[in-house]
C-alpha cells in the first residue's frame, strides 16, 4: 500500500549532508529543477525494491478481499480453505502481513531524502527543498483519502503523506548526529510501547493466548454490507480518515518513525545506489533481519494453523503475539531491501545480458518502481470492480490460494504496463501529475 517513492539519481549530490545549522536560511542559485532524473541516471536498487514492494503489498491486501471466509484470531488471514490456503496464509503470516509496511515506510524515507539531496544539489535552497516536498505531502493526502473513498478502505497514501509533512519538516535539514539521536529515541519508544502487553501476557503465563490482530472482517468494507458503491463509500472514507489522522500522530508518538528515519539515514549514504561499498552492513541486516522477522511471526502462524492454542475470549488488538509479529516486522522489511541490494550488487558485476530474458524481467520491474504511485492505484482500479460485492462480487468465490494467483497476475498486468511506458519513455501518469502540482 507507494506511492511516488521518488527518483534516484546516481550521480552523487554535491555533499552528503545538510548544513550542520538544521534552520539555515535560504541559499542564493537557481530555481529548484522540476524535471526528474532520465532512466539511464538511475539507481537500479531502489526502483527494483519498489517495484518488488508492490507484489508484497497486492499479496497483502488479498485476505481484505475474501469478504465471505471467516476471519481468526491470526489477525487478517481467513481460517476457511483447504490445505493449499492454510500453507498460504501461514506464509503470509510468517512473510508478509506487518512486514510489508516498515518495508514500505524505510523506501519512502530514503525516497524522499534522496528526492531533497538531489533538489539542493541542483541549486535549490533547502528551505525551498523542503517547501517542495510539503507540498508533495499535502497532495498525497489528498490523493489518500481520496483512493480510499472511491476504491479501497484503509488505504495508507494519505498515512504517509501526513507523516512525512511532519517528518520532513523536522527531519530533512538535521545533522547525521541529530539524525542518529531521534533512531535511537524512536527505537527506544517502539519497544517501550510495545513491551507493555508482552510483559503482561508473560506474568500471567498467556503469551500465546494472545494473538488478534483485532482486523476487521473484510465483509465490513468489501462484502456484503456494501449495498452499492455509493453506500460503502462511507465506510471507506471512515476508515481512510482513521488511518489517515488517527493511525499516523500514534506512530509518531510510539516510535513508528525510526523506519522512516533510517530511510533518512541510508539515503545520505546512497547504501542502495552503492551497495558494493556497504556488503557487510547488507549481508548482516539481509541474514539477522529477515530470521528475526519471520521468527517474531512464527508464533502467530502456528496459532492461525491450530498449533498453538489461542482460546477465544483472550483476543486483543494489543495481544503478545500480535506486538511480536509487528515488532520483528520492522527486522524483515529492513532485510528484504538489504536482499535487493545484494542482488542488484551481484547483476551489476555480471557480464552484459541485454536483451535476455532476465535482463528484461530486472528491467521490468524496476519500471514498476519507477512508477510506484500510478502501478499501487492501478491495483485497486483492477482489484474492486472485479472483487467487491458493488462489483462483480468474485471475492466471494475465492480462497487464499486462489487470491494470491489472482494478486500475482494483477501485478504482473502492472508489469507489463510499466515495462511498456518505460520503452516509451513515459512517466506514470500520476507521477506526472503529481510533478506537475508539486512543482506548479
Amino acid at each position: 500500500m507507494t506511492v511516488d517513492i521518488q527518483d534516484g539519481a546516481r550521480k552523487p549530490p554535491a555533499r552528503s549532508t545538510p548544513d550542520p545549522d538544521p534552520h539555515p536560511g535560504p541559499h542564493p542559485g537557481p530555481a529548484p529543477r522540476p524535471a526528474g532524473v532520465r532512466s539511464a541516471e538511475r539507481a537500479l536498487a531502489p526502483d527494483l525494491a519498489r517495484g518488488i514492494m508492490l507484489l508484497f503489498i497486492v499479496l497483502s491486501n488479498t485476505a481484505f478481499h475474501l469478504w465471505r471466509s471467516a476471519y481468526g484470531p491470526s489477525g487478517w488471514q481467513p481460517v476457511t480453505g483447504g490445505w493449499l490456503d492454510h500453507a498460504v496464509q501461514f506464509a503470509m503470516i510468517t512473510a508478509l502481513d506487518l512486514r510489508v509496511y516498515p518495508l514500505f515506510a524505510f523506501l519512502f524515507g530514503y525516497g524522499m531524502m534522496q528526492l531533497f539531496l538531489r533538489l539542493t544539489a541542483t541549486g535549490a535552497g533547502e528551505r525551498d527543498a523542503v517547501r517542495i516536498l510539503r507540498r508533495r505531502s499535502l497532495l498525497l493526502l489528498v490523493i489518500g483519502l481520496a483512493h480510499s473513498t472511491l476504491l479501497m478502505a484503509g488505504d495508507i497514501v494519505g498515512y504517509y503523506g501526513l507523516l512525512s509533512l511532519a517528518l520532513g519538516a523536522f527531519f530533512l535539514r538535521r545533522s547525521d548526529r541529530a539524525l542518529k539521536w531521534w533512531i535511537a529515541i524512536g527505537a527506544a519508544q517502539l519497544v517501550l510501547v510495545s513491551a507493555q502487553p508482552v510483559i503482561s501476557a508473560l506474568l500471567q503465563g498467556k503469551l500465546g493466548s494472545l494473538g488478534d490482530a483485532g482486523a476487521d472482517p473484510g465483509a465490513a468494507a468489501y462484502g456484503a454490507g456494501e449495498g452499492s458503491w455509493f453506500a460503502a463509500a462511507g465506510i471507506r472514507l471512515t476508515t481512510g480518515l482513521f488511518v489517515t489522522f488517527t493511525a499516523a500522530p500514534f506512530s509518531l508518538i510510539g516510535g513508528g518513525y525510526v523506519i522512516f528515519l533510517l530511510g533518512f539515514w541510508a539515503a545520505r549514504r546512497r547504501i542502495l545506489e552503492e551497495p558494493g561499498r556497504h556488503l557487510p552492513l547488507l549481508r548482516r541486516t539481509a541474514v539477522l533481519g529477515i530470521a528475526v522477522g519471520w521468527l517474531g511471526a512464527l508464533p502467530a502462524a502456528l496459532a492461525h494453523v491450530g498449533a498453538l492454542d489461542v482460546p477465544d475470549d483472550a483476543q486483543s488488538e494489543t495481544g503478545a503475539l500480535t506486538v511480536l509479529r509487528e515488532l520483528t516486522g520492522y527486522g524483515a522489511g529492513l532485510g528484504y531491501v538489504a536482499v535487493v541490494a545484494l542482488f542488484v550488487h551481484w547483476w551489476s558485476g555480471r557480464p552484459a545480458r541485454a536483451g535476455t530474458k532476465a535482463a528484461v524481467a530486472v528491467s521490468a520491474i524496476s519500471a514498476v518502481g519507477k512508477r510506484s504511485l500510478s502501478s499501487y492505484l492501478a491495483h485497486s482500479l483492477l482489484f474492486a470492480p472485479l472483487l467487491t460485492a458493488w462489483g462483480l462480487g468474485i471475492g466471494a468465490h475465492l480462497t487464499s490460494a486462489t487470491m494470491a494467483l489472482f494478486a500475482v497476475g494483477v501485478w504482473l498486468v502492472t508489469v507489463a504496463g510499466a515495462h511498456a511506458f518505460e520503452r516509451r519513455g513515459w512517466r506514470g501518469p500520476v507521477e506526472a501529475v503529481l510533478r506537475r502540482l508539486m512543482y506548479r
